[in-house]
């Protein structure tokens, strides 16, 4: 079977890549992210309304009433909503339930509660920071332990360049995920929560998984053959694992999808972003850290 020049087309391959990362890091600066109540603190309540749900100027007049201001509503399905307000102790919380029900469970229609979460600022500001620190310790574990796992193939590239194009493929994979979630987040009030970075660390692990895979058959195309073209022995190992790929890729996607259609509003968006992260994943395993791989060879020489 005739290989796929995939080097040859390494300028487009970048160049793709490099647009969207672009664009995903000007929705960031324009947009943000909207953080969830994980790393605000605060309280959430999800109410469930048997017949007609209030609009949420109804609701938001009544919550004014008992001195919550500032409060987000969101509808969630057909008859659910969702309210995210300051930090709510139980008393608070009953008192606010009471009211929400003697205002909306009239006429035989019903109110229940399905949950109600409440963190603290400390807290928090605790989960935020380690958040921060489980993704910069995980980048750079991978950085070293791939530059020790590709010590005897240090030429002509050096191994601890083998974890950078990694980590900028994964790089690539994680703005993409948190561009979307900056339009979401703008368009649709989707929040940033500790599920999300769950999904982002797997994006992570996933995205390196599948690179590494190409790199190792390209480590050993390195160590059986000749490197006079790095190019061709490239290209080689990127024909040789791209079924491996392709196959690992579709059957991870397709419970996905089965998770972010019939999974609930629990893990809707947390599918989605696991989705997300491991198309784009595949994508840059193949098309964006090997052909930056032959660039460092080029650039060294």
């Amino acid at each position: 079977m005739k290989e796929i020049n995939f080097i040859k087309y390494t300028k487009i391959w970048l160049g793709i890549a490099g647009l969207i990362t672009v664009v995903a890091v000007v929705l960031l600066v324009i947009f943000g992210l909207k953080p969830g109540i994980d790393f605000t603190g605060g309280s959430l309540m999800e109410l469930n309304f048997s017949q007609s749900r209030p609009d949420n100027i109804t609701v938001s007049a009544l919550l004014e009433k008992n001195n919550l201001k500032d409060t987000i509503i969101q509808k969630s399905g057909d008859k659910d909503l969702i309210i995210r307000s300051k930090f709510l102790d139980e008393t608070e919380h009953q008192k606010l339930l009471s009211e929400i029900k003697k205002e909306f469970a009239v006429n035989s229609s019903t109110v229940t509660e399905n949950r109600f979460e409440t963190i603290g600022a400390s807290v928090s500001s605790q989960l935020r920071t380690r958040a921060i620190w489980a993704i910069v310790f995980v980048v750079l574990s991978i950085v070293i332990y791939v530059g020790y796992a590709f010590r005897k193939v240090s030429r002509p590239v050096a191994s601890w360049k083998y974890g950078v194009m990694a980590i900028i493929a994964v790089l690539h994979d994680i703005l993409l995920v948190l561009g979307v979630f900056a339009i979401l987040g703008k368009v649709s009030g989707v929040e940033v929560s500790i599920p999300i970075v769950v999904a982002l660390l797997t994006v992570l692990g996933y995205s390196v998984n599948d690179t590494i895979v190409v790199f190792d058959r390209i480590r050993e195309n390195l160590l059986k053959t000749r490197w006079e073209n790095f190019g061709e022995v490239v290209n080689t190992g990127l024909n040789q694992t791209l079924m491996r790929s392709l196959n690992t890729t579709l059957t991870t996607l397709l419970p996905l999808f089965v998770l972010y259609f019939v999974g609930g509003a629990t893990i809707h968006y947390f599918s989605l972003a696991l989705l997300i992260g491991v198309a784009s994943g595949a994508y840059s395993s193949i098309f964006i850290a090997s052909p930056l791989l032959v660039l460092a060879e080029k650039w060294r020489r």
